[in-house]
């Protein structure tokens, strides 16, 4: 049941704090979701949230520490001892979850959280899935698993199980290995309880070896992520370069993932250079949005010294379509730049050349210049501006245009041979880039034909 977070709901908490009332407290709380419990922790002050955190039961306090937002979430591990979070919390979640949550600890409570583990066999996942390098396969699986070996008996597989399910929310698969615990195959739960003619029949019978959707340890999330949208898949296998079964990804894994990447992407486009949140210091917002501003004043300078060099006194009336000029040219280039980035985020750039892309695109801008041109020449000819500078402008934005095009489809695709992520270009990065050759491409046609119009008539329409 959705429940709408009021402030008539945080004042009443917050008044159950201040006065010690964890009854009334608990009662307010006791049906909430975790992510409900998530977002009212995450409307608290420091100390507020630490004294909600802790009336909380153990699973439950689990639950919601993931979802609270990675500020919080730092904030309230600080005020936590070694001891509430291993034995309150890291015992209580996904192995994924677990490294995750003590890679935000300081090095030295890392170790005290890990020494206090309990169950060695947790402690050794963690210490495992820590060592992966960030932002691949291994670093984002959870090594909680259902599997069989193809040797054993039916009650002897259902009885392993019943063990490693004790760890595990969701059943999805089940895997089959070797005694090398090397992956050959899923077996359905449906087949292992009433295909089998005997309790004592081998797994080696009822399955089937097929081929099973996996990925390395090394393989690029990005990648996972679009591996399962591919292939409609809840979960997916991760193994080594053996095929040895390491773990397995789950989809809620990979929404994270998506979000996480579509919230990098924009926040480059939009000239943020850094992972930051409203809530970060000053100066941790001010230095990852500062270096774009003075690119972009950069480019600004770089502007006015066109202008400068040209010389707008020659030819003043030129002065009024120069944002018109600079305007379409930067929506032009984003517009070309977003599509090849949507189509490198889907992989679906194998589909065709880089020749082919520009070629496309060229034909997709001459087609939309040439209709923006024409629109422009009539407009400033119904509106009497002289048919001289009616055609400057007019062949000027189809250049610029075309010019847009080609860049906005090429600088994605060079950022990304490189190694950069292309979303960069579809920022203040190509605008400005636009803005600066508009201008030249604006003033050297209006360089190169003003003077040879002058003994047009001043207007078609008069």
């Amino acid at each position: 049941m959705y429940i709408k977070i009021t402030k008539e709901l945080l004042a009443e908490i917050r008044r159950s704090i201040a006065d010690g009332k964890d009854t009334a407290l608990l009662q307010l709380t006791n049906d909430l979701h975790p992510a409900d419990l998530a977002e009212i922790i995450n409307e608290l002050r420091p100390e507020e949230a630490v004294y909600l955190y802790r009336t909380l039961n153990e699973e439950n306090a689990a639950d919601v520490m993931l979802e609270l937002d990675e500020d919080v979430r730092n904030q309230l591990l600080s005020q936590l001892t070694s001891r509430e979070i291993a034995e309150d919390l890291i015992e209580n979640i996904d192995s994924d979850d677990a490294a995750d949550v003590i890679s935000e600890l300081p090095e030295e409570k890392q170790e005290e959280v890990i020494a206090l583990l309990e169950d060695i066999h947790t402690a050794s996942d963690i210490i495992d899935l820590m060592n992966y390098e960030e932002g691949t396969a291994g670093a984002l699986m959870a090594k909680e698993l259902i599997y069989v070996n193809i040797h054993w008996t039916v009650v002897h597989a259902i009885k392993e199980m019943r063990k490693q399910s004790e760890d595990i929310d969701n059943v999805y698969t089940i895997y089959v290995v070797d005694d090398d615990d090397v992956l050959l195959g899923t077996l359905s739960m449906k087949t292992l309880i009433f295909a089998s003619s005997s309790l004592r029949s081998s797994i080696a019978e009822l399955y089937r070896s097929k081929q099973v959707q996996t990925v390395l340890t090394s393989t690029p999330v990005e990648e996972v992520a679009n591996l399962m949208k591919k292939y409609d898949l809840v979960v997916i296998p991760v193994v080594n370069e053996n095929n040895q079964l390491m773990g397995r990804i789950t989809i809620d894994d990979v929404v994270d993932v998506i979000q996480e990447e579509a919230d990098k992407d924009y926040a480059l486009a939009s000239g943020i250079s850094e992972d930051v949140e409203s809530g970060d210091s000053i100066w941790t917002l001010t230095r990852a949005r500062l270096p774009w501003l003075l690119i972009g004043m950069g480019g600004g300078l770089s502007s006015a010294y066109v202008i400068g060099v040209y010389d707008i006194t020659e030819n003043p009336q030129m002065a009024i379509f120069m944002p018109l000029i600079a305007a379409t040219g930067g929506n032009v280039g984003v517009q070309s730049a977003a599509l090849v980035v949507k189509a490198l985020a889907n992989q679906s750039e194998l589909d065709e050349t880089v020749w082919r892309k520009l070629v496309k695109e060229l034909a997709v801008g001459s087609f939309n210049a040439l209709v923006c041109s024409i629109i422009i020449f009539f407009t400033t000819q119904l509106f009497n501006f002289d048919l001289s500078l009616s055609i400057t402008a007019s062949l000027a934005l189809f250049s610029v245009i075309v010019f847009a095009s080609i860049s906005g489809t090429y600088i994605p695709l060079t950022l990304n041979r490189f190694g950069i992520d292309p979303a960069l270009a579809t920022g203040p990065f190509i605008t400005t880039t636009n803005d600066i050759v508009g201008l030249i491409i604006y003033f050297g046609v209006g360089h190169l034909l003003l003077h040879w119009l002058q003994g047009l008539p001043i207007n078609l329409f008069h």
